[in-house]
């Protein structure tokens, strides 16, 4: 299997996590201390993430995408 390393200093090339970066900075501004925030702060945080509609998955969200996949893991196995 090929392996791809980024460039340091090329976000372009790091795409789905320059945009992972993007919305939690919604959440979590830059240079914030975290220890302000709650684990439960945190957890909703992630919840509201991975519940998230994204246009890259047909407006699904990550929860749905990754429950299909463990769906078709359980069907290719029996």
């Amino acid at each position: 299997m090929p392996i791809y390393l980024c460039k340091p200093r090329s976000p372009w090339q790091r795409g789905t996590n320059e945009n992972a970066n993007r919305l939690l900075r919604q959440y979590l501004p830059k240079g914030a201390d975290l220890r302000t925030f709650s684990q439960a702060d945190l957890d909703a945080i992630a919840h509201e993430l991975n519940h998230r509609p994204r246009k890259v998955h047909g407006y699904r969200t990550l929860a749905e995408v990754y429950a299909d996949l463990l769906n078709s893991v359980d069907a290719l196995t029996t």
